[in-house]
C-alpha cells in the first residue's frame, strides 16, 4: 500500500505536459508556434502569416519597406512616408499607458482615413489625437478616423487609451491608413 502512494507523485509527473504553444515577440506583431519538432514552422509560413496580420490584400506591406520604430518612455513612434500609403501596421501594447505615435511624412493628400482593429476583447484603445501639417492638434476620436487636412507636410496619428473608458490597454493591434 506505501509503495502504491509513492508511485502516485511518480505518474503524476510523468503524465505532464509540456505547454505546446510559445509566444515569438517581434517589434511588430505576435505569432504563435507549435513547440512541437512535428509540427514546427519555417520562414516561409511565418512571413506568410505575419503579412496577413500586418496587411489586407490591397495594402503595401510598409513594414518589409523599412517603417522607422523607436520605443522610449512608453511611447512607441513608427514613421512611414506617404507614398507608401495604403498601408497596415501592427503593433503591441506591452505595459499601461503606452501610445503609439504613427508619424506620416510628405503628406499631400485632402483627407485621412485610418481604422485601427483588434481581435483583443475589451481593448480600450482609439485615436486620441491627429497632429496637422500647421501644428495644430485635434481630437479624441474612436477606433475610426476621418478627417480633412488643410495643407501639405508631416501629420501624427497618436493612438492610445481612452480615459473616458475602461478595458484592457495591453495587446496587439493593427492601424490602416488609407
Amino acid at each position: 500500500m506505501k509503495k502504491s502512494l509513492l508511485l502516485i507523485p511518480l505518474i503524476i509527473i510523468s503524465c505532464k505536459k509540456e505547454p505546446s504553444l510559445t509566444e515569438a515577440v517581434n517589434k511588430d506583431s505576435v505569432m504563435v508556434a507549435d513547440k512541437h519538432p512535428e509540427s514546427t514552422v519555417d520562414s516561409a509560413e511565418i512571413r506568410k502569416r505575419d503579412s496577413i496580420i500586418n496587411n489586407s490584400p490591397v495594402t503595401k506591406h510598409v513594414l518589409k519597406k523599412g517603417v522607422m520604430r523607436s520605443e522610449k518612455d512608453g511611447q512607441i513612434i513608427r514613421t512611414a512616408d506617404a507614398s507608401q500609403l495604403p498601408f497596415t501596421v501592427g503593433e503591441q501594447f506591452t505595459k499601461e499607458g503606452q501610445e503609439l505615435i504613427l508619424k506620416i511624412t510628405n503628406y499631400k493628400k485632402s483627407d485621412v482615413k485610418a481604422s485601427i482593429s483588434t481581435k483583443e476583447k475589451d481593448f480600450n484603445i482609439r485615436f486620441n489625437q491627429i497632429k496637422l501639417p500647421n501644428g495644430d492638434y485635434d481630437g479624441p476620436f474612436g477606433r475610426e478616423i476621418f478627417y480633412q487636412v488643410a495643407g501639405k507636410g508631416e501629420i501624427w496619428l497618436i493612438i492610445g487609451k481612452s480615459n473616458m473608458a475602461s478595458g484592457n490597454t495591453k495587446g496587439s493591434f493593427s492601424v490602416t491608413v488609407e
